[in-house]
């Protein structure tokens, strides 16, 4: 992939399998925590994967011990010195970074390996999976700092994913959640071991890859858009289109072909 080649500050990028990106950020001597410049990369990250045919799944990690530490307090000091506009578009600015990861095309797989906490949390909410290494532990840590758990999309994702009770209880006192307990609660997908984390993120990309480019691209779609609506009708009127429009697509028919010649089918994404 071409945005492999690209330079970034804070993120490094590469393309371990065809088809699946993995995104590093790398901020070790900060826990990879978030900074104006990480969140512009970030944008502009996932808008240039987006758009790269080739790229089939994104692998998201933390270098390091910690996949991120949240915003970085080093720089929070200046937030309380701007004005309300300019905190506005800080908000929006960061909040554009995280729209950008969660509403790429392809799938998004979190790979989490050690703290994530606020904007971190948000951060690996934001992805379609979350896998975590058994030394990761997260935490909705606003509350500790006079900010609010309403934060790049936490309060929306993480209630839909454990329920509103959990949400709260995590949110109003800003414990931490360790892997185990995530798993139980939904949060994440699986507990990895530490050293075989990564491994197993990208094995799952690589089956993702394995499939129908255009079928995985809408049912992340459906997913995600029915997750906002209220309607079961609404939503079968999204899946009926969705299957009319993939039949006219020839992976469709190379899929049939290839079950009854007894082989791998070899999907194209036209």
């Amino acid at each position: 992939m071409k945005i492999a080649d690209e330079a970034y500050e804070t993120l490094v990028l590469a393309e371990p399998s065809p088809g699946v990106a993995l995104v590093t950020l790398n901020r070790t001597n900060r826990s990879n925590a978030m900074t104006t410049t990480m969140f512009d990369e970030l944008e502009r990250a996932f808008i240039t994967l987006g758009e790269e045919d080739h790229c089939r799944a994104v692998v998201l990690t933390g270098a390091g011990k910690a996949f991120c530490a949240g915003y970085d307090l080093a720089d929070a000091e200046k937030l309380a010195e701007l004005g309300a506009l300019g905190m506005l578009d800080q908000q929006e600015r960061a909040a554009r970074a995280l729209l950008a990861v969660r509403s790429i095309r392809v799938p998004v797989l979190a790979a989490v390996n050690g703290a994530a906490a606020g904007g971190g949390l948000s951060l690996a909410l934001a992805a379609d999976l979350r896998l975590a290494s058994a030394e990761a532990k997260f935490n909705a840590a606003f509350v500790r700092i006079g900010l609010s758990a309403g934060d790049l999309g936490a309060s929306w994702l993480l209630t839909r994913l454990i329920g509103p009770a959990h949400a709260s209880e995590i949110c109003f006192t800003g414990r931490i959640v360790l892997a185990d307990e995530a798993a139980r609660l939904g949060l994440v997908n699986r507990v990895v071991a530490p050293d075989a984390l990564l491994a197993e993120a990208l094995a799952i990309a690589e089956t993702i890859v394995a499939n129908s480019p255009g079928g995985v691209q809408l049912s992340k779609r459906a997913l995600q858009a029915n997750m906002e609506i209220s309607s079961y009708a609404a939503a079968l009127e999204l899946e009926n289109r969705g299957q009319a429009l993939l039949t006219r697509t020839s992976d469709m028919p190379e899929a049939l072909a290839a079950f009854k010649e007894k082989r791998k089918p070899r999907f194209t994404g036209t």
